[in-house]
């Protein structure tokens, strides 16, 4: 794969990883409709996707670094029997994550294949945008009752996780269905983006373990692409959390929404 082609994408996937409008999505139109020599068949593609998305789980793990570490530290006071609010945000990120877990392991096969249909991709890219529209109005119907991240429930934990299994297909954004699961139950948009960044960063580390050893000794000719690749969208997923934390103080998803519609028909347009 050329440099430039992992330049490119990685910072598409530093950028459409955490604003909603699904990097896994973008990187399966993107070799389609333009000319960059990337190996688009799912199972020596998948590593290098996987790799970009280490780059921006790294890159969110500093960024809220101070917060983890209240937060691993608050598991294990929770294990001795002193309950913070660090330990039960842990548990909550865990139980958020186990959905998305099993279903990747489960299906992984199924999914890899996904990762060769761009129209497919591009279709759900429209999805995607309707989806956040409804979160707008979720958000709109529930303003009397909005719940502060510290009071969430593990029932409510577990609602986010089942939307965050939506990002395992291409098109469907991860931080769009995690904030829209968010709002859904009862989030503000901005708390709602806050736990969708901290919900990414486990479950992408976890497919890096299971896929980055296939890049061990270039295996096909992919690690130095992945390697900067991986660091440029790690240096653009920071950047891009930190502006969409201070955005979503103010904003909903509507405006992005229509962005992710308007790119799903452009897809749909140019692959057809």
């Amino acid at each position: 794969m050329p440099l430039l082609s992992a330049i490119i994408l990685g910072v598409i996937q530093g950028f459409a990883e955490l604003f909603p409008f699904s990097s896994l999505g973008l990187l399966v139109i993107l070799p389609h409709v333009v000319a960059l020599q990337v190996p688009t068949q799912g199972s020596r593609y998948l590593p290098f996707l996987v790799a970009l998305h280490a780059g921006t789980a790294l890159a969110l793990l500093l960024l809220f670094r101070r917060e983890w570490i209240r937060i691993v530290r608050g598991w294990f006071l929770w294990l001795k029997g002193q309950h913070t609010v660090d330990g039960k945000l842990a548990w909550l990120l865990i139980w958020g994550t186990i959905p998305t877990g099993l279903v990747g392991v489960i299906f992984k096969h199924f999914l890899e294949r996904l990762f060769a249909q761009p129209l497919l991709a591009a279709i759900f890219l429209v999805v995607n945008g309707l989806l956040m529209f409804l979160g707008d109005k979720w958000y709109q119907s529930q303003k009397q009752h909005r719940v502060r991240l510290a009071h969430l429930s593990v029932p409510d934990a577990i609602k986010i996780g089942l939307f965050q299994i939506l990002a395992l297909i291409p098109g469907l954004s991860r931080s769009g269905a995690t904030i829209t699961g968010g709002v859904r139950q009862g989030l503000s948009f901005e708390d709602s983006a806050h736990f969708s960044f901290l919900l990414a960063t486990p479950i992408i580390l976890a497919a890096s373990v299971l896929e980055l050893p296939k890049l061990h000794g270039g295996l096909h000719g992919l690690f130095i692409p992945s390697l900067i690749g991986g660091i440029l969208a790690g240096m653009t997923a920071w950047l891009s959390a930190k502006f969409l934390l201070r955005y979503f103080r103010v904003h909903n998803l509507a405006q992005l929404a229509a962005v992710s519609v308007a790119v799903g028909i452009l897809g749909i347009i140019l692959i057809g």
